[in-house]
């Protein structure tokens, strides 16, 4: 991506090395679970439950908080992309006839309180509406990269347009709607309507890329497909068959690799916050 000379975003709060680790993980096997946690949909309650709850999260003893060079230039992308979100989303609610209130970029390293409750580096990337923040470990790009191999700078932007994207649903009314279905549905109804939820977090995320290319030219070769080959990688079928060795397909909470690729790749295209209505066609059709 091309971001030289892009301006950095003001709704950024870095509160790296502020908050502890969890007991019984290093910071590597956090992030490691991260990836994991996070494509596969975890709840980030859920999260801590399973690490033995918030009081597991030990806040002693810590050494000053020195960033690497790399976690710095990731600081800095991660700050540009969210002022292209800025940008776009500004436009796009102003056509709209509406107002586009940011949501703010909190940065921070093994654990951190959020208005949704306690969570680790294992929680991965998270967007929480209570406090309407995006929450990033940078530690989970650098992690990204060795998992997947190709990840790159436009998979690392793609992760950060999708968590707004989950944000222009708060402001647009669809997160409370399906958040509301799904308390009244059963567990596999309320999975589906997860996966409705989220490949339109992909497909704003597209719209995004479409937006900020035709705005700031940011796009290089390679870049769309480069984006394509990671939602390809974090389909629900493609992880769990690396992890189990096969599919189950009424627990998929994101999306197949095919569904995921194809609606990034439908905001894309079009660029038309009009095409991205995911909770009309049915479910086998998305």
């Amino acid at each position: 991506m091309r971001l030289d000379g892009r301006r950095e975003s003001r709704n950024v709060r870095d509160v790296r090395g502020k908050g502890g680790k969890a007991a019984g993980l290093g910071l590597g096997g956090l992030v490691i679970a991260g990836i994991i946690t996070w494509l596969l949909g975890g709840n980030p309650l859920d999260v801590i439950e399973q690490a033995g709850g918030i009081g597991a999260i030990t806040g002693g003893g810590q050494t000053e908080y020195v960033p690497t060079a790399e976690e710095e230039a990731l600081a800095k992308f991660s700050k540009q992309i969210l002022a292209g979100t800025e940008d776009v989303w500004t436009a796009e609610f102003s056509r709209l006839g509406l107002t586009y209130e940011p949501p703010t970029l909190v940065l921070f390293s093994g654990s951190v309180q959020s208005g949704c409750g306690g969570a680790t580096s294992s929680t991965g990337p998270f967007y929480c509406s209570a406090d309407q923040s995006v929450y990033i470990d940078l530690s989970f790009f650098s992690t990204m990269k060795q998992q997947f191999g190709s990840a790159g700078d436009f998979a690392y932007a793609y992760v950060i347009a999708h968590e707004v994207g989950h944000h222009v649903q708060y402001l647009l009314g669809t997160l409370s709607q399906v958040n509301q279905a799904r308390s009244r549905a059963s567990e596999t109804e309320a999975n589906k309507l997860s996966v409705r939820l989220e490949l339109q977090a992909d497909f704003y995320a597209g719209l995004w890329a479409h937006k900020d290319n035709a705005m700031f030219g940011s796009l290089e070769e390679g870049d769309l497909e480069e984006g394509l080959e990671i939602a390809s990688r974090i389909g629900d079928d493609y992880l769990q068959k690396q992890a189990r060795g096969y599919a189950v397909p009424e627990t998929f909470n994101h999306g197949t690799s095919a569904q995921r690729s194809r609606w990034l790749k439908k905001g894309f295209t079009t660029g038309d916050i009009n095409q991205g209505d995911t909770f009309s066609p049915s479910y086998n059709r998305l």
